[in-house]
């Protein structure tokens, strides 16, 4: 006869064990520079088919313009009347105004300076740029650029179905180019030394053998402090998808098949140090009661999860910004 399956635990929270920041075992050793450096130069290598996100999906909205700088172009993005989304050269083809200071009127964006209404046909000397909406995410292809052999889509990850995940999406810049930020995320050796307020235990139980079918994957296991010694237990598979991010996904434990992506995106050079936004898209999922609790107040958890996500890569992108420098100065040891 089938046996029953037993219910799942209440509360996804373990009381952890009692440890101090300066008794965990050292990490530097299995943190190898080879393995890492291996693994950054494989998917800087993968094709991005010259796509760039740019902002969160939510962020480009019907009733106004959103602009930003990507890769040193100036670009615009708006909604036309059905919520589709455009993005196009940010400077009128009139005399240069900025657009992203416009107006958007009836899925139209409308310059300010003088009134050029433009839209998805395009003016003389000024064409939208092909853009995607992930649901999550906006993305926006920049073919001079990149330079790549262009795709239809982003290289876009597996993620949980929309309409049962809760999202939220955390943006910061930092004084570094989009390489030292994967390189910070395909080092997971560093979270528990020095993000203890987040990780607890954190232990790589598998790293990219030569010759796997998937070179860049690392498996770890480590609890997520929520408060105290309380945590919450989980396995997380980190992989490139392409050469700007870098995906973790839960493949065990509370929250199986959830995901945070980061995705790093050059925005220019000011005063001869390049920018980068880190844009990251946590996308949870669980099948426990509570966590759909969780979903329907989605409006004061989102912020939660924004302020955790802000939190730690204040902390990485420092470290970031040291890496570019070093490598700027040829000090780096890598």
């Amino acid at each position: 006869m089938p046996q029953p399956v037993p219910e799942p635990r209440r509360s996804p929270l373990r009381r952890l064990p009692a440890t101090r920041w300066s008794r965990q075992a050292p990490t530097w050793r299995e943190a190898s520079p080879a393995v890492i450096g291996a693994a950054l130069k494989r998917a800087l290598a993968r094709p991005s088919g010259n796509w760039y996100v740019f902002a969160a999906s939510d962020e480009v909205r019907a009733d106004r313009p959103f602009g930003r700088v990507v890769a040193g172009t100036e670009i615009v993005a708006w909604r036309d009347s059905e919520g589709g989304l455009h993005a196009a050269p940010g400077a009128c083809p009139h005399l240069g105004a900025p657009l992203c200071r416009g107006a958007v009127d009836s899925g139209r964006l409308v310059c300010r300076w003088h009134g050029l209404s433009l839209g998805a046909e395009g003016f003389p000397g000024w064409r939208p740029y092909p853009c995607h909406d992930d649901g999550v995410l906006a993305w926006v292809r920049l073919d001079d650029v990149g330079g790549e052999e262009p795709l239809p889509r982003p290289v876009l990850p597996e993620r949980p179905a929309a309409a049962t995940a809760l999202t939220a999406v955390e943006s910061l810049v930092g004084r570094c180019e989009p390489e030292d930020v994967v390189a910070n995320r395909l080092d997971p050796w560093h979270g528990s030394w020095f993000h203890p307020y987040s990780f607890v235990g954190l232990r790589v139980t598998e790293t990219p053998p030569e010759g796997a079918p998937d070179p860049d994957r690392m498996v770890a296991e480590v609890a997520f402090r929520v408060a105290g010694r309380w945590g919450v237990p989980v396995r997380a598979a980190f992989s490139c998808p392409e050469p700007r991010t870098v995906v973790m996904h839960i493949i065990g434990g509370e929250g199986e098949g959830s995901v945070v992506e980061t995705h790093a995106t050059p925005l220019g050079v000011r005063d001869g140090v390049p920018s980068t936004a880190v844009i990251e898209a946590t996308v949870a999922s669980s099948e426990r009661a509570g966590f759909r609790l969780a979903a329907r107040a989605a409006p004061l958890v989102r912020p939660l999860m924004r302020a955790a996500a802000r939190r730690l890569w204040r902390d990485d992108l420092a470290y970031a910004e040291r890496r570019y420098a070093l490598r700027a100065s040829g000090r780096w040891p890598g």
